[in-house]
């Protein structure tokens, strides 16, 4: 007779490799990644990136980690993720998702939206504390 963990929580989600790191790796533009790879987290998380880094306006910014967040909502769901549990950072191709919710929570805390910054954080911080520590400290 097997013994089940009542008191666990859920397995840590792990996405598949999003085809568009590899791209992205190599260098390539994000506006082209995101074109040839739409439903990719990380080609958008790389936009908001770069949207930041060249002052882009914050709702830019903000729209762009939008947009990455509600593709990873759809990605998360067809493996299965049930709307809660842990996203390790050190999993690569989670890196994605993770880094378009901070980008979503930063933005958000820069254009005054005060309750999105506070859920995003904390669902970064409860999902994923190294990728809290690494992208919002």
């Amino acid at each position: 007779m097997s013994h089940v963990d009542l008191m666990a929580g859920p397995p840590p989600t792990l996405l598949p490799v999003d085809p568009a790191s590899a791209e992205l790796g190599s260098g390539q533009p994000p506006t082209g990644v995101v074109r040839r790879h739409p439903a990719s987290p990380a080609a958008w998380a790389a936009l908001a990136d770069q949207a930041r880094r060249e002052d882009a306006d914050e709702v830019t910014v903000y729209a762009y980690a939008r947009v990455g967040y509600h593709r990873s909502l759809d990605l998360l769901r067809r493996t299965g993720w049930k709307g809660h549990g842990p996203f390790p950072w050190e999993h690569e191709p989670n890196r994605g998702f993770l880094r378009c919710l901070a980008t979503l929570a930063l933005s958000a805390r820069a254009i005054g939206e005060t309750d999105e910054w506070e859920r995003c954080s904390a669902f970064l911080r409860e999902s994923s504390p190294a990728a809290y520590d690494a992208l919002l400290r």
